[in-house]
């Protein structure tokens, strides 16, 4: 895949998305890096020795990689702020979710399992939240009450809740639940997109391959082979096809396929029973 840039985000070059395999390829540089500079940090005298030079190149390589990896997955940010579709200022939103992506980077622990733009998703809408939520003045509480109450919404595209009936699955008061209302629609207001606001689930609480058991790891990377990853993150729904589909470099469309065939290739698995069983426990 050619690494062309594919504009600027901040002051930062923006890399063409990495593949599966180019990404983990960084994960044991970047490593190496990380155990280099903390053994620099503890090392006194030695100055030009063989084993400092070693540590000191190490410890660049591991730098690079991580610029490497952050600024392939600058268009992950782009997307998020795109997608709010606020007439906040885009610069504040993405000023954001850069520092959702650094974030991400410095807690990223290659070992779980996980890809690294699907961490970084999770911070990344962390972080473009709560400037959004800053930016529209509303406390904690007031956005952890619009997001459950727009999931609602999408959960029931075609019912209208009376405000008994969101205060019952809000649990909160009928009064309360005609302001989160009113809070939702003013949110709206301030919207050129007519996109959702949305939540992400942490990818270090639950729906990590790492928590997943032994069996249900080997069973769907048998299943799906490369496109493993990619099935994950759409069936657990920590990124849309269109956000998949960006990061490989494929067309949407291409994407849906390879997806469709994954989906297919489980169903028709002799173990298609038990995975589905398991799933629905998820």
């Amino acid at each position: 895949m050619s690494k062309g840039t594919r504009g600027f985000i901040g002051a930062m070059a923006m890399l063409a998305p990495l593949g599966a395999d180019e990404e983990r390829a960084l994960y044991p540089i970047i490593q190496e890096g990380r155990r280099a500079s903390a053994q620099l940090a503890k090392m006194s005298g030695l100055e030009g020795s063989p084993e400092r030079l070693r540590l000191l190149r190490a410890r660049q390589e591991g730098q690079e990689a991580e610029s490497t990896l952050l600024r392939a997955t600058f268009g992950l940010v782009r997307a998020r702020v795109q997608e709010r579709g606020y007439h906040f200022y885009n610069e504040d939103l993405e000023a954001a979710g850069v520092e959702g992506l650094v974030n991400a980077l410095q807690r990223f622990d290659p070992e779980k399992g996980n890809r690294f733009a699907t961490y970084a998703n999770y911070w990344i809408t962390k972080l473009v939240n709560q400037a959004v939520q800053q930016q529209a003045g509303l406390s904690d509480a007031e956005m952890r009450l619009i997001l459950q109450y727009q999931r609602l919404q999408r959960s029931n595209p075609t019912k209208t809740f009376t405000k008994r009936e969101l205060a019952q699955a809000l649990k909160i008061s009928q009064a309360k639940a005609h302001e989160v209302v009113q809070l939702s629609r003013e949110l709206q207001s301030r919207r050129y997109a007519s996109v959702e606001l949305d939540e992400v689930a942490d990818p270090r609480l639950s729906n990590d391959p790492s928590d997943a058991p032994a069996w249900v790891i080997e069973e769907l990377r048998r299943l799906t082979g490369d496109d493993f990853d990619a099935f994950w993150q759409y069936t657990f729904k920590t990124m849309s096809i269109d956000e998949i589909a960006k990061l490989y470099g494929i067309t949407r469309q291409g994407m849906a396929k390879r997806i469709d065939r994954s989906r297919r290739a489980v169903r028709e698995s002799p173990e298609a029973k038990r995975l589905q069983e398991w799933f629905a426990q998820q």
